[in-house]
């Protein structure tokens, strides 16, 4: 899918370290659609780490970029959006698809894979 237009609710010159901050991206695609991302850098999820004091980050997955700049994260996001922008879809979705929904695809996973290694 192509990418029409990407916005910031919080302006990129509002970020005082790029490379130590995270910030909600809005992604318009070519069918119309409208997908909320969070874009972070590396050193953002060892600094969180350390403030919690904990050795490992489980949460919603973001899109990680090296340095919090347009060009970066239009990078991202155009790479995001290929193949029917199933990760771009992936990544809005994750957090938000309920523990049911999860089970069932696990379910039906198992089961294709005892087909596979049972024929």
């Amino acid at each position: 899918m192509k990418v029409v237009k990407i916005e910031y609710p919080t302006q990129l010159s509002q970020i005082t370290d790029i490379t130590d901050d995270n910030i909600d991206v809005f992604v318009q695609l070519d069918d119309g659609k409208t997908y909320t991302v969070v874009v972070s850098t590396p050193k953002n999820f060892y600094d969180y780490m350390k403030r919690e004091n904990i050795d490992y980050y489980c949460g919603i997955p973001d899109i990680i970029v090296k340095e919090l700049t347009h060009d970066n994260i239009e990078r991202a996001i155009i790479k995001y959006a290929e193949d029917n922008a199933y990760w771009l879809k992936y990544y809005y979705l994750a957090g938000v698809i309920g523990i049911d929904v999860l089970d069932r695809v696990v379910e039906e996973v198992e089961l294709k894979n005892k087909e596979i290694f049972n024929s």
